[in-house]
């Protein structure tokens, strides 16, 4: 009897801590930090590969790139157009471009530029101006965006009905999903989004409720049988 008494006080305990690892939120991360996105011979000296692999990104995040018209944001999931860095000869289907530059220009205009991962696996951005130096010159990096929670509504195109794809392993180089942005994409304000710089406050004193959590559910439970 008492075996059958504990059996609705486990499905209840793992139902708590279901609902416990899905309080986490969305994240917006801004990349270069302060520092921004810019070739290394200019504003930043940042190692983008580095800060991206220090990164845990998951679908219905976003990207927020702080540049200037000078500079492209560019998205691929072919790695030959990635280590051309040259978009060139790409195809639609699997290379994007989310900001343009004009190196013509003289006159800069700062720009925030927010890209949505809308794909598991392996994805590749970089900026191509001048023949490609931006990128030669450190603008560019590559990340693997894991199935998290999935999209959000907001982000969900009628596409994203159909079973999705399987993830491409993080070195095969040869998937390339088709990019679709959703009719209804909008910039991430609000909502479910947390900004990185708030998830770096919050991380330590979410993880320890967190904990803290799990062990009182854990000593009630023993307590019980």
């Amino acid at each position: 009897m008492e075996h059958h008494r504990s059996l609705p006080l486990i499905f209840l305990f793992i139902s708590l801590l279901s609902l416990l690892g899905s309080a986490q939120a969305y994240k917006n991360y801004t990349v270069g930090d302060s520092l921004g996105w810019y070739d290394n011979t200019e504003k930043s000296n940042v190692n983008y590969q580095k800060w991206a692999d220090a990164k845990n990104f998951s679908l219905g995040d976003f990207l927020i790139f702080n540049t200037d018209t000078n500079h492209s944001v560019v998205q691929t999931y072919n790695f030959t157009t990635y280590k051309l860095c040259d978009y060139d000869d790409a195809l639609d289907s699997d290379t994007k471009i989310w900001s343009a530059a004009d190196p013509s220009n003289t006159a800069t205009v700062a720009v925030t530029v927010p890209v949505p991962l809308l794909k598991e696996g392996t994805t590749y951005f970089f900026s191509s101006d001048y023949d490609g130096d931006q990128c030669n010159n450190g603008q560019h990096f590559k990340i693997y965006v894991s199935h998290g929670k999935g999209l959000p509504d907001s982000l969900k195109s009628p596409s994203e009905q159909a079973p999705a794809p399987n993830s491409p392993d993080y070195n095969n180089d040869e998937s390339a999903p088709d990019i679709v942005v959703p009719s209804n994409f909008n910039n991430p304000q609000g909502g479910d989004h947390k900004n990185d710089d708030d998830n770096v406050k919050k991380a330590s004193g979410s993880a320890s409720l967190y904990v803290n959590s799990i062990m009182v559910l854990f000593a009630y439970f023993c307590e019980l049988l």
